[in-house]
Formats: C-alpha cells, structure tokens, sequence
C-alpha cells in the first residue's frame, strides 16, 4: 500500500540550506519514499527557546511504501546522520525531521504522534503546508486549514527565504 505523509524539516546550525538538501536526498534516496511535493524554505523566528539563531523551515509531501513506524525510524536515522543532538528542548539542531501527517490516519503511540500535536499552533509549519497543500485534510480538524491559517500567531516570524518558483525561486531540492 502507498502511503502519503507531510514532513516538516527545519535547521538552524551550519549551512541551513544544505542540511536540509541532504536530509531529503537521504529520505528519497530510500527505495520506499518518493518526494511528491516540497514548499518554499522560510527563515523563521525560533520559539520555546529563544537563544539561539533563526531556522530555516520547509514541508516536504512523500510518498511511501513505509508504515507510519518505519518512516519514523527512517526521520530518525537521518537526523543522526546529519548530526541531530537533542541537548535542550526546542533548542538549535543540524536537522530536525517531524511527520505531521500520515494518510488521514490517528497515531499515539509512545514514539509517534500524527496528526502532530502542536502543528496548529506553528506559523513555521503550517505556512509551508497550506503553501502545498491549501485543501489538505487533517484527521481530527473539525474546520478546514484555511481557517486555522486566519487564527494563526506569529506568522510575523515567518519569511520567505527561498522561494519555490517563479522569480527568484530556488533550485528544487531533492529533484
């Protein structure tokens, strides 16, 4: 069965950018995923944790043979490849991989939670995806994204730093 999922990737130490083309080559050079759709990159404001440098942000759209658990596994392993330290909460990470959605599916298990519990409260994540995905339906949303899109905080912290297409645009990653 093929699977859909939405992953948010962000990084906010060394080469930003490159820490973010490698963690989607990695994801896709996996025989099971295939990189459907990505967003623009914005650099965004850190939250929780203030002290550190701003992040650039993303939403990729994969398709996968992988279940929820083994992509997981696989978010997993490339942020260690990539250097992933997970000293302070919220704090400044190389790479940082969180599945938001997989299918219409609820998960809670110990290691994973989809829908992602906070992505309704995180201008970083939901402007990527409504930029890709403007109808997209998420499990357990009893209204339509555009009007969490209206009540959104903090989309002030939230700029285009590279974007997608058009003028301007960015060299796709992972294409």
């Amino acid at each position: 069965m093929e699977n859909t999922a939405f992953i948010s990737l962000g990084s906010n130490i060394g080469n930003r950018y490159d820490n973010m083309a490698k963690a989607i080559q990695i994801l896709t050079n996996h025989p099971g995923i295939q990189l459907v759709n990505k967003s623009s990159i914005y650099e965004t404001d850190p939250i929780g944790y203030e002290d550190q440098d701003l992040f650039l942000n993303m939403v990729i759209e994969v398709k996968t043979v992988l279940n929820a658990n083994e992509l997981l596994d696989t978010c997993l392993k490339t942020e260690q490849e990539l250097g992933r330290k997970r000293e302070i909460r919220w704090g400044p990470r190389t790479i940082d991989l969180d599945i938001l959605t997989f299918n219409h599916e609820n998960i809670e298990t110990e290691k994973l939670i989809v829908p992602h519990p906070r992505m309704l409260e995180r201008a970083f994540v939901m402007i990527p995806l409504f930029e890709i995905n403007p109808d997209i339906h998420i499990s357990g949303m009893k209204k339509p994204l555009r009007a969490y899109m209206v009540e959104l905080q903090d989309k002030e912290g939230v700029r285009i730093w590279k974007q997608k297409s058009g003028e301007g645009g960015f060299e796709p990653i992972g294409s």
